[in-house]
């Protein structure tokens, strides 16, 4: 989990400048199927690695899928070699990543599967902060490769340019080696039932006298399909949060690109850092209130999150007027924004323009969001979203019970990788079109419906074997 989010993290803020710098017809559109191939390529992959590790021991779809990655790696690493169509091969290179990314529907499937229902939540949670910790540390390590520079140094007998831009990259293809040692020398078959008794193992091959069989009573597939839905609108409304971030506060606060990397870098971290110290307090209160109820305080403080980001009061944004021709108000994609946040340093931005475009004609009369609020509402979320996430597919696993949970958790990732898809699109066609003001309102009313939905199969999720009698909740 650590290495699937840093290696989708360590290069997310250099994708653009060296897209540019390897072929000069990459376009903003083009750039947004580049960052969205990571997610194409992870919602492909999840239900195959997941069916593949109900038959078949663990360690394989593992091995395979993590070596997928480094080869996806050291090729993101020669996408400037060709002569020609080089922002194909890096659309490839990150596709490949995010299949190799989909080993996470088995790893999920490992822990639900090696735990009892008192181990299950503090196993995920405790995956949830390796995975929080990977999104930290992935832009940290890209800041501290920004110091080699866009030069660096070339091997040229294998024509290998080790510079800003791969050296991430190199260092995700070997952390991939050492987790492929890893898991060939320490990592173990290993299946329990929902009370900690070990069970017959369908992938692996040894038995002990002392196993149990598992259970073949039906899943409850109303309270599979409905925390799909869960985990799929709790990670689109945190991935729409993340694309807006950064013109969110370059519109609202006049910051320059180099302002909003650091300081939204920093804000950012922040609730990575949050987000751990949530996971392992979670551990403890869920004993306390159990899982779902800890999902519905979640859900909550997410909505009252967005509900604070709503702009009010009488004081306006700062208007960027400059590029404003015969008195029109002409039309922009966020694309084009997307290109403005992300030009390359080799620009001098001594007299950038800042503050909100006049191009997005809801500038002129919606009220700014203030630095307090948006912080505010940063906080709420940062504390919404880690209990929503580990609680959904904790108790995923636990609606499942004994049974291999491959497919099914490849499912679940599927889902996720489909809401951080759709996710920056929504955000960023009605953030750019219409302001903050219905962007926010609009989410907020996402998460009523969403809490409704919970309302309505509460009492059905519960753990497989509360379910059939065999453990009282």
């Amino acid at each position: 989990m650590f290495l699937s989010s840093v290696g989708f993290s360590i290069v997310i803020m250099s994708i653009w400048p060296y897209l540019q710098k390897i072929d000069q017809t990459a376009d903003a559109s083009f750039l947004g199927w580049v960052i969205a191939s990571y997610s194409l390529g992870q919602m492909v992959a999840s239900p195959i690695f997941g069916l593949w590790s109900n038959y078949r021991p663990r360690k394989e779809p593992l091995i395979v899928s993590i070596f997928i990655s480094v080869a996806a790696n050291c090729l993101y690493a020669y996408v400037h070699v060709p002569a020609s169509h080089n922002k194909y091969y890096m659309l490839a290179a990150r596709g490949l990543v995010g299949f190799g990314a989909g080993n996470v529907a088995v790893i999920r499937s490992y822990i639900a599967g090696a735990t009892s229902l008192q181990e299950r939540t503090s196993s995920m949670a405790n995956t949830s902060a390796c995975q929080a910790l990977g999104f930290i540390l992935g832009p940290v390590f890209q800041t501290c490769f920004a110091l080699i520079g866009e030069k660096g140094v070339t091997w040229d007998v294998i024509k290998l340019q080790i510079n800003m831009y791969t050296a991430p990259v190199l260092l995700g293809a070997f952390l991939g080696i050492l987790n492929i040692i890893l898991i060939l020398t320490i990592l173990r078959e290993h299946r329990v039932d929902d009370s900690g008794r070990q069970c017959k193992n369908i992938n692996f091959e040894e038995a002990s006298t002392d196993e149990v069989q598992v259970p073949q009573e039906n899943i409850d597939q109303v309270a599979v399909v409905a925390t799909n839905i869960l985990f799929f609108v709790i990670l689109f409304i945190f991935a729409l949060f993340e694309t807006i971030v950064t013109p969110l506060t370059m519109d609202m606060y006049a910051w320059t690109r180099e302002q909003a990397v650091l300081y939204d870098g920093i804000i950012l971290a922040a609730l990575g850092v949050e987000a751990v110290i949530i996971f392992m307090g979670i551990k403890l209160l869920s004993k306390k209130i159990g899982e779902r109820a800890l999902l519905l305080g979640g859900l909550i403080i997410i909505w009252v999150g967005f509900f604070v980001l709503l702009p009010w009061g009488n004081q306006f944004p700062k208007i960027q007027w400059e590029d404003l021709h015969n008195n029109s108000i002409p039309n922009t994609t966020f694309g084009e924004i997307i290109i403005t946040l992300w030009k390359s340093p080799r620009e001098d931005h001594s007299e950038e323009p800042t503050g909100c475009p006049v191009e997005q004609a809801w500038c002129l009369y919606t009220p700014m969001i203030h630095l307090a609020q948006f912080l505010i509402s940063a906080v709420l979320i940062g504390i919404g979203y880690p209990s929503c996430n580990v609680m959904s597919y904790t108790l995923y696993s636990k609606i499942l019970g004994p049974n291999p949970q491959g497919v099914y958790m490849g499912w679940l990732t599927a889902s996720g990788s489909a809401a951080r898809i759709l996710g920056p699109v929504f955000i960023s066609q009605v953030y750019t079109a219409w302001g903050p003001r219905w962007a926010f309102s609009l989410v907020c009313g996402m998460v009523v419906l969403t809490i409704t939905l919970l309302g309505v199969v509460y009492r059905r999720l519960i753990a497989f074997s509360v379910r059939h009698g065999r453990i009282q909740e």
